[in-house]
């Protein structure tokens, strides 16, 4: 490194945000995570004794991934490389490779690679590093914001010991804020500034668990805020709430999140009750989920999760889905919210639902078996001289509309598929059913 090297590297040290420059470089530095950190616990002791494996950090933005692969840099004895795989190609990772065979081989010294957003690279690249983590080339530390066991190569992945960071609490963004504050050596500190304390619960409250996002509110702050006749930047409730005008909330339509919400939805409206499915309704909408999207899920509940306990279900969430889709947002909101309340309000069975799934698992495990001669279709030409549909009794010929016959093919007249339960409407199906197989058995021994 020259001078101009050095100087340049020096200045984006200072110029770097908040979040950046109060990056701990050791391990008592870091705030939170303490179930993989703790002192008793694997990682603490590896990056302490510098005998590290390839790793994957997995987990929410702001949580400290590349924290803690800052810290291995700054604790290990290994060279430390660093690419990020939203820009990195591979001609990047050739020469990450060949000064790692350098060091192994010249020097005896293992070469850390450090993949930022690893989860962006593709099957190929993640291929090309596979056998350079096996035969120990180098040590692979991944950070991902997306599920590995999704996202990244199954290979690589046995090759590694997956670490998944949680949202830091309310009491770690807050240590951190207040560090942030006070620290005049890589904080603001040398600004003079002093934060409410109804300003600091905010800020720890909004972040919703993101240390970058809090970092980034309050460096905001201290920089547009103007001193006050004392000489000091007071960060006050309101500063804060210009600072970070809109609450965080983790939603990635692509990852982990996404589904997590999706599913808990579901789940709300399975188990019928309101308020939880409202709320995360309500998290999807403020997060700008597809509308379209929400919509659909409400109909397969309603389908699968109401069925015939209130057949009306599936009607008002189709209904709902059309609607939204010519008004649009904000008003959507309110057609979402009806159907949501509606299905999650409704009696539930899944009976039509489980019938279906027996159907299609008889059909997979047997014979299929021939459609009886008076139920195949007697409209076309030489179908009558086939035989086909004689003997056909016409239901709405008899009384109640129903008359006993074969509909099942040979050998499956006593297969039953629906059983429906006694919640809701379907408790009346199910009378109804049993009172015209009663009347076709008694009709029978007449």
């Amino acid at each position: 490194m020259d001078l101009f090297d050095y100087m340049r590297e020096q200045n984006m040290e200072k110029e770097a945000p908040l979040a950046s420059r109060l990056r701990p470089t050791t391990l008592d530095e870091v705030v939170g995570q303490q179930h993989i950190i703790g002192k008793d616990k694997l990682l603490y002791r590896a990056i302490k004794a510098d005998k590290l494996s390839s790793i994957i950090f997995y987990g929410p933005p702001g949580t400290g991934k590349t924290t803690l692969a800052k810290v291995i840099a700054h604790t290990t004895s290994a060279d430390f490389m660093q690419i990020n795989a939203t820009s990195a190609g591979k001609k990047d990772m050739e020469d990450v490779i060949e000064k790692a065979k350098n060091n192994q081989g010249m020097y005896g010294k293992k070469t850390i690679l450090f993949i930022d957003e690893i989860h962006r690279f593709n099957k190929g690249q993640q291929d090309y590093l596979l056998p350079y983590v096996e035969d120990g080339t180098i040590i692979l530390i991944g950070a991902t914001t997306e599920n590995p066991y999704f996202e990244v190569n199954g290979a690589l992945l046995s090759r590694s010991v997956i670490f998944e960071l949680r949202a830091l609490g309310k009491e770690d963004i807050k240590t951190l804020l207040c560090r942030a504050v006070s620290d005049r050596e890589k904080g603001m500190g040398a600004y003079n500034a002093k934060m409410d304390d109804d300003a600091l619960e905010f800020l720890a409250d909004v972040a919703n668990g993101d240390a970058r996002a809090a970092l980034t509110a309050i460096e905001l702050g201290i920089l547009t805020t103007e001193r006050s006749a004392d000489g000091i930047i007071h960060i006050t409730l309101e500063v804060a709430q210009e600072c970070i005008q809109k609450r965080v909330v983790r939603y990635d339509k692509s990852g982990d999140n996404h589904y997590d919400t999706i599913s808990a939805f579901i789940k709300s409206m399975r188990g019928s009750d309101p308020d939880a499915a409202l709320y995360y309704l309500a998290r999807m909408l403020y997060a700008g989920e597809d509308i379209r999207f929400i919509s659909r899920r409400i109909m397969i509940c309603a389908a699968e999760d109401v069925g015939m306990a209130d057949p009306n279900a599936l009607t008002v969430a189709a209904a709902a889905a059309t609607a939204v889709e010519r008004i649009g947002m904000p008003e959507a909101r309110i057609i979402l919210a009806e159907a949501v309340t509606y299905v999650a309000s409704a009696p539930k069975s899944n009976a039509s639902y489980m019938a279906v799934d027996e159907a299609l698992s008889y059909i997979k495990s047997h014979k299929t078996g021939a459609i009886p001669v008076h139920l195949q279709d007697s409209h076309y030409k030489s179908a009558g001289k086939l035989g086909h549909g004689v003997g056909y009794k016409y239901a709405h010929s008899y009384p109640s509309h129903y008359v006993n016959q074969q509909y099942l093919p040979d050998g499956m007249e006593d297969v039953t598929f629906y059983h429906p339960t006694d919640i809701g409407y379907e408790k009346d199906i199910k009378a109804h059913l049993k009172m015209l197989r009663e009347s076709a058995g008694s009709s029978e021994q007449n």
